[in-house]
């Protein structure tokens, strides 16, 4: 049995234990959507600021309501920039998953940007107490995630696989589907892009990473579990609370 280590996130708490984490994903500014994915018993929420409609402020509201409530926490950022990395690492978050990483140096730069001098370029600045202010533990609760989503990224795998820090690979198919000239609606379906997937988590599997994955749906959840993925979204909670909105109209009305 492997005993928890107070100084870990809860992201990486759960990681220790065997099988798949399920994920939600939240793109606007809510009060209940994270605490509610929690209570159905996700084991972790992304909060998207790459293509959500959330800021730094946002997210840290976010961040501290959860506090105390048991999920791991993950922001999506667009690139490395360190100023925004810095800030919501400062907020709580667990991890950070970056967007479009096609090459070992913008992997570099993103585990760069989530280290202190003299690792890395991460200002100091924690802005919640319960995070202390020992700049080493700062650091080792944070998981870098470089985000695979396009077929320039595939070519430099391994190379981005060795990079020292990084957590695991976390797979964007709907960009890569683009970038390899595949149709994005089915797009997990398509042999091409489970070829695909498949030599990610391959690649990173091999190098000791996490592998993660934006399947959108349970179906294509499921399938991802079943290839080995770790960290597997489902829904955003536009999604969710479509789908709840509808069972809910169709027991109404019968049809």
């Amino acid at each position: 049995m492997t005993v928890a280590d107070d100084s870990q996130s809860a992201l990486q708490r759960a990681l220790q234990r065997a099988g798949p984490l399920w994920g939600g994903w939240i793109t606007g500014p809510t009060v209940l959507g994270p605490e509610e994915f929690a209570r159905t018993g996700y084991d972790y929420v992304g909060f998207d600021a790459q293509h959500g409609y959330l800021d730094d402020a946002g997210i840290a509201r976010m961040l501290r309501r959860i506090e105390h409530v048991p999920i791991g926490t993950v922001v999506r950022l667009p690139n490395a920039d360190a100023a925004p990395i810095g800030r919501v690492l400062d907020a709580g978050a667990d991890a950070v998953v970056i967007a479009m990483v096609e090459s070992a140096d913008q992997a570099a730069a993103a585990v760069a940007a989530t280290r202190h001098q003299p690792r890395g370029i991460r200002s100091f600045g924690p802005l919640r107490a319960s995070l202390g202010h020992d700049p080493i533990a700062l650091e080792s609760r944070v998981s870098v995630f470089a985000m695979i989503e396009t077929a320039a990224a595939l070519s430099g795998l391994s190379e981005i696989c060795a990079v020292e820090g990084l957590a695991g690979l976390y797979v964007g198919p709907a960009d890569l589907a683009l970038s390899m000239g595949v149709d994005v609606v089915g797009a997990t379906q398509h042999p091409a892009i489970i070829d695909a997937i498949a030599r990610i988590h391959a690649a990173a599997t091999t190098a000791g990473l996490v592998t993660g994955i934006h399947a959108g749906d349970g179906k294509a959840g499921r399938t991802m579990a079943k290839l080995g993925f770790r960290m597997i979204t489902l829904a955003a909670e536009s999604q969710a609370l479509r789908r709840g909105a509808a069972e809910h109209l169709r027991e109404a009305t019968g049809q």
